[in-house]
């Protein structure tokens, strides 16, 4: 197998990283894991960067490269996306396109009417609307077929009533994608329904959540008698079940956290060649470079895992139990590299942004804060091994 990339790519390679630091202020930290919702970057101006940043990459049609150009791609291979999506990544840059770029995108290409396509797919493109996901609810999490907000049809409408927790941007967004329960009689696998919907919608109310790591990326929405036009209904109805587990896949088989952990990784290696524990350069002390070297292969496989991802996606497959493999391999090793972060700091890597003694401005602490979560978001890592058991293995439901 060659694991070269072609020269087109690598000059492509070489054009986003002129890009970003064009772009990017000079002091800009990369690989912060931090979601560009909370109140802290609001307040430096950096959503405002990221939409800036969006905007442009849009106008150069990166933004949706591997889209079909009907719809407002470039019909770029998904190499080349996952090039993009890469670089991206490791330098931290916001603008990337978010959960509509990501997500809704391929799955209204896949499930939408031609009206939908129509309708968001170029929007999406141009970077003219931000979208958010509501899935999880407060007592539909793991078990997300449980979930019990309802979509009641009235005349031209759906009618839509619930709650949605852990709706990641969605202070920000213009519209949400969502399922909600349209047949409460049916197994609840078969009685829900894949919805998009207008945030400004009379009814939707959020509130955001703050997280252990001070961060508010997270909200709570809520549904209110919300009236949804019938035609924002995705695909066939009471079929949203199947539709978002299409979504979950895109979501949970990225690049980005090998990209993003391979910058830490770079900057953990900058750490150890400069600071000294307990008299001890950190760089010459052989259990640390141990530990860095077994991690430096964790992150290397998890980033050959993406690509592979990445070359099923090129061949017309959609992943389904690699994804699932991705996901609980790539959210663990993030964990495993910022507990050998915290241990290279010391006692100041639990240091919050506001000291003037926080490494790296404070965001060691709140990175290792937020990893303890994403085993659990996008599906928890022993759901994502009931996947990979039952679809990977064929292994029978216990």
């Amino acid at each position: 197998m060659d694991f070269r990339f072609t020269a087109d790519e690598d000059v492509f390679r070489e054009e986003i990283q002129s890009f970003l630091k064009q772009e990017l202020p000079k002091n800009w930290a990369g690989g912060d894991w931090i979601s560009e919702d909370d109140d802290e970057r609001r307040k430096d101006g950096e959503l405002s960067l990221s939409r800036t940043i969006r905007s442009k990459l849009a106008r150069k049609g990166w933004l949706t490269l591997a889209w079909p150009s009907e719809y407002g791609g470039m019909d770029a291979s998904h190499m080349k996306q996952l090039v993009f999506n890469e670089e991206m990544a490791y330098q931290g840059a916001p603008g990337g396109g978010g959960s509509g770029v990501a997500m809704l995108g391929p799955t209204l290409m896949l499930y939408g009417s031609e009206d939908q396509k129509r309708e968001h797919l170029p929007r999406i493109a141009r970077a003219e609307v931000e979208w958010c996901q509501g899935y999880s609810e407060p007592e539909s999490g793991s078990d997300l077929a449980s979930l019990q907000t309802s979509a009641v049809e009235d005349g031209d409408d759906y009618v839509i009533n619930g709650t949605k927790s852990w709706t990641s941007g969605a202070r920000h967004a213009d519209w949400i994608f969502f399922l909600a329960r349209t047949d409460p009689n049916a197994p609840k696998h078969r009685g829900i329904s894949f919805f998009v919907a207008n945030m400004k919608s009379l009814g939707i109310t959020v509130h955001p959540i703050r997280n252990m790591a001070g961060v508010s990326g997270f909200n709570e929405t809520v549904f209110d008698n919300v009236r949804v036009p019938k035609r924002n209904l995705v695909g066939e109805r009471n079929r949203g079940w199947y539709y978002g587990a299409t979504l979950l896949d895109f979501e949970r088989s990225g690049v980005q956290r090998p990209a993003r952990a391979k910058r830490v990784l770079d900057d953990l290696v900058a750490l150890a060649t400069s600071r000294s524990l307990s008299g001890r350069r950190l760089a010459s002390d052989p259990i640390f470079r141990n530990r860095l070297g077994a991690m430096a292969a964790e992150v290397e496989a998890c980033r050959l895992m993406c690509y592979r991802v990445a070359w099923m996606q090129s061949q017309g497959e959609l992943p389904n139990k690699e994804a699932s493999i991705v996901k609980v391999f790539s959210t663990e090793m993030m964990q495993h590299l910022y507990n050998l972060v915290m241990h290279a700091s010391g006692l100041q890597g639990l240091l919050l942004p506001g000291s003037r003694l926080a490494l790296q401005n404070g965001k060691i602490a709140r990175n290792w804060l937020s990893s303890f979560s994403a085993t659990i978001a996008a599906g928890t890592s022993e759901i994502q091994r009931n996947i990979i058991a039952n679809r990977g293995l064929g292994l029978p439901r216990g």
